[in-house]
């Protein structure tokens, strides 16, 4: 059994909704979840046997929704020493527009840049194409634990 975190960047709620479903996942799958909609720094300073999920939408011309904002400044600012924290990333977003995905890549990449180490690939999902987003997500997340 592990502990996972979920950090979420939403502005319309769709990146809430996949975090929850995937949160129900894991536990059904015997881990224990805690999910964040206001993170913060201290919530990714956390033991190196926990593990870090974001789950974030795209909003605008390619901004970070309102919610996370202030823990990307933080990151950027405080400079923390991430070094052993593991994370897993999917983004939210619309291919149509030259940004689809552009606030996971800028999380991902400020994490990655402070020491912390992504397991297997960042996942960005094109909310426009026919597939719901829980479907694709629960695929990656069953490789995603399986390489961690």
């Amino acid at each position: 059994m592990s502990h996972f975190t979920l950090l979420i960047g939403t502005t319309l709620g769709s990146a809430e909704d996949l975090a929850d479903h995937l949160a129900e996942k894991l536990r059904d799958l015997g881990h224990q979840t805690v999910i964040h909609t206001s993170p913060q720094l201290d919530h990714i300073l956390i033991k190196p046997e926990h593990f870090l999920l974001l789950i974030c939408s795209t909003h605008g011309a390619g901004e970070l929704p309102d919610n996370i904002e202030a823990f990307y400044q933080q990151l950027v600012q405080r400079l923390p020493e991430l070094d052993g924290l593991r994370f897993g990333a999917i983004g939210l977003g619309d291919s149509s527009y030259d940004t689809f995905c552009a606030a996971i890549q800028k999380l991902d990449h400020q994490l990655v840049r402070l020491g912390a180490e992504r397991i297997g690939s960042r996942l960005e999902i094109d909310v426009s194409q026919v597939d719901p987003p829980e479907q694709t997500a629960e695929i990656w997340l069953d490789q995603w634990l399986n390489q961690r």
